[in-house]
């Protein structure tokens, strides 16, 4: 249960990361936005093909010409921070170079995630040992084998919340760069 919980911190963050905007164009970035197509919303990826055009700019290709509009606007009604410039049977989506004050923001707005990453990764560690104190007050467990479970535990807390610091030294990187 505590690896799993572990585990789905860790993508949690990893996920959340794509998603923040670095200054290299990243189809990731689109991930959350929805377009209104035949009548209900839909992921971008259920109706367009996104691909790198340049360090900077993406293709967006819609499966149906007809939604390219549609597309466009939702792009915008995302609030991303980039550009779009429709042409004939695509979206253009451009992001700026990115400002040091801008870096700064998505820094912290990172360190924020991590943060709650790692409030996740505590929760599960408090359940585990909660779980542990309980058995042995039933008496399936003896006093020496709660503290090397304990022990054991701090370990793999330690271990993820390493990783996880390591998801944001690579991120923060990749913004600085």
């Amino acid at each position: 249960v505590l690896d799993s919980k572990i585990a789905a911190a860790k993508e949690w963050l990893a996920k959340e990361y794509r998603t923040l905007r670095t200054g290299r164009a990243s189809p990731a970035i689109l991930d959350g936005v929805s377009v209104s197509a035949y009548g209900s919303m839909m992921p971008l990826k259920q109706v367009a093909s996104v691909g790198v055009e340049d360090a900077r700019t993406l293709r967006v290709q819609p499966y149906d010409a007809a939604l390219l509009k549609d597309i466009e606007r939702s792009i915008a009604a995302a609030n991303l921070g980039v550009g779009t410039v429709p042409d004939s049977n695509s979206v253009r989506v451009t992001f700026p170079e990115l400002t040091a004050e801008r870096r700064v923001q998505l820094v912290k707005l990172a360190k924020g995630k991590l943060e709650e990453a790692r409030q996740a990764v505590r929760v599960a560690r408090d359940e585990a040992w909660k779980e542990i104190q309980t058995k042995e007050k039933e008496g399936t467990l003896t006093e020496d084998d709660k503290f090397s479970l304990k022990d054991e535990l701090q370990k793999k807390i330690d271990k993820a919340n390493e990783d996880l610091e390591k998801l944001f030294e690579a991120k923060e990187k990749e913004m600085q760069s």
